[in-house]
């Protein structure tokens, strides 16, 4: 496969998009729920894309390189084989110039499937690459109902809105979805010490495996179809992201985690498969190191991850930290920072 001198290259356009945790309300952001609200936390690590681009006489290209995955491929620009199938249908998408080769590269920190929204920063970090390269003039709200569609119109895949919305405007949000997939997005706004103690106090506990946030949907819609949107359990969880904004905006930490711990029970009410026995684990070893919430994130059920809300004492936990580690070697805790903005594009200088 052709290797590149990057000097040739006649751009090199970068993007990052944060990932998403502690959705208070989520699920209710979804197709079967029709309106809802929603509290997230967008984070670094982020999703990391670069695009060169380069002038061929002949066989113009467009090559992936999946870095997660260890792989470095080829696709068609009439015919695309969808190997990374978000990848691939987010650069059909975009209708790049055939006349041109692109090497696209692809990597993030947080694992995929770890139920952090991981695939939809990837997918906003690319559309916006391209967008910027297209000269396509797409807002935000524009590349994250984009990134939406991609996944659930071409892919034919379950996903709310929340998770590209978070990524493509990243801070902390409120999503009023008045009308599936359409929303108000509020950017809520803290003071620095409320953001830096917020910052301090959160955990993202991975759980060491994979999870498939669609599979998951499909088993939640069946349980749910005949009831929506104003099912009881629905209702529970858009006003407890209503209560998060209240909370987090007052610095009130123990309130919030108690609306976090809610939340979690309100998922189970959903299905009793979206708390899994190693969600549980970690969980009660949270609890004996005095957390003053939790979070199951995204959808979810097997594998994925966790947030949670610690106590005020840092070498609490730390201390808590290894005993998760310890007490089985798949968990892992990723280290994460608040993200003060969310999609940001540019151009490689000289």
């Amino acid at each position: 496969m052709t290797e590149f001198n990057k000097k040739n290259a006649l751009k090199i356009i970068n993007s990052v998009a944060p990932i998403r945790i502690c959705d208070i309300g989520g699920w209710t952001d979804t197709w079967f729920s029709e309106f809802g609200k929603i509290f997230n936390i967008g984070v670094y690590p982020y999703a990391e894309v670069q695009v060169e681009i380069y002038s061929m006489k002949e066989n113009n290209q467009i090559i992936i390189q999946a870095e997660n995955f260890g792989d470095r491929y080829i696709v068609d620009h009439e015919n695309m084989q969808y190997k990374h199938p978000l990848i691939e249908a987010s650069i059909k998408k975009m209708n790049l110039p055939k006349n041109l080769t692109y090497q696209i590269n692809i990597f993030s920190e947080a694992p995929i499937g770890a139920s952090t929204g991981t695939s939809s920063a990837v997918s906003v970090a690319l559309i916006g690459a391209l967008n910027h390269f297209n000269r396509s003039n797409l807002n935000l709200k524009d590349i994250a109902y984009t990134a939406h569609y991609i996944e659930t119109k071409m892919l034919n895949q379950q996903s709310g809105i929340q998770d590209q919305i978070c990524s493509a405007f990243g801070g902390i949000n409120f999503i009023d979805m008045y009308k599936y997939p359409y929303a108000r997005i509020h950017k809520i706004k803290l003071p620095n010490p409320i953001w830096w103690e917020l910052e301090r106090r959160l955990l993202l506990i991975y759980l060491g495996k994979s999870h498939n946030s669609s599979k998951m949907h499909e088993k939640v819609i069946k349980e749910l179809e005949n009831e929506c949107p104003n099912n009881r359990k629905l209702n529970d969880l858009r006003k407890l992201a209503l209560k998060a904004v209240n909370a987090i905006r007052k610095g009130d930490f123990n309130e919030f985690g108690e609306i976090m711990v809610k939340n979690t029970l309100a998922q189970e009410q959903l299905h009793y498969e979206l708390i899994s026995k190693e969600a549980r684990k970690v969980i009660e070893i949270a609890k004996e190191y005095g957390a003053l919430g939790y979070k199951i994130n995204g959808a979810g059920g097997d594998g994925g991850s966790l947030t949670i809300l610690c106590n005020p004492l840092s070498h609490i936990k730390r201390n808590m930290i290894r005993s998760i580690e310890d007490e089985n070697k798949i968990f892992k805790n990723i280290p994460i920072y608040l993200s003060r903005r969310g999609l940001r594009v540019w151009e490689s200088l000289n």
